[in-house]
């Protein structure tokens, strides 16, 4: 693997200079980015939709045209909800995302009380618990704000994973260059 990765040292790099790239545009242009998630979602779930449509029209039995025909309704009215009005689908999505969060954040704080005789440090799961509620309750207070959060968030681990990846990918270089100039001569 390492020998792999020496090799393809570049690429390490390439993707490191990618993310990097896009957790810039996304801290510069968090409402864009957000935007763009939402209108992807829809050209998405707009094409799904019209591909259900397409194969419930082709060979089969009732149901399973029924199932399809319904299905394909779904994404067609979906996928156009949310490229006429990405705003609206940017917040339910988040409105799930809270939902999730919450519920998560609960559990995790559930389990850290129940296993606190039976783990040690059980209080980082309480803690990542305590995050994950708190993360859920400002989605839903706060939903548009709790939006650009969450890019800012995602663009900041992006950063992170792209420095991470340039600083991989020139030490894999280096190695590449102490194992090319230690190899026995062809």
């Amino acid at each position: 693997m390492l020998e792999l990765l020496s090799r393809r040292w570049q690429m390490v790099v390439l993707r490191g200079v990618v993310a990097v790239l896009f957790g810039v545009v996304a801290i510069a242009w968090p409402g864009i980015t957000v935007l763009s998630l939402a209108l992807l979602f829809g050209a998405y779930t707009l094409l799904d939709g019209i591909s259900a449509l397409t194969m419930a029209f082709g060979q089969g039995e009732r149901t399973d045209k029924i199932h399809l025909i319904a299905l394909g309704a779904l994404g067609i009215i979906a996928g156009l909800i949310a490229l006429i009005w990405p705003q609206i689908t940017v917040v339910v999505l988040l409105v799930i995302i809270a939902v999730w969060a919450i519920v998560a954040g609960a559990t995790q704080i559930a389990a850290a009380i129940r296993l606190r005789k039976v783990i040690r440090n059980e209080w980082f799961l309480a803690l990542s618990g305590a995050v994950a509620l708190v993360l859920g309750i400002l989605l839903i207070v706060q939903p548009a704000e709790g939006a650009i959060a969450l890019v800012i968030a995602i663009a900041t681990f992006a950063l992170a994973w792209g420095i991470v990846l340039i600083v991989l990918g020139l030490r894999l270089r280096t190695i590449a260059r102490t194992t090319a100039s230690a190899a026995p001569p062809a």
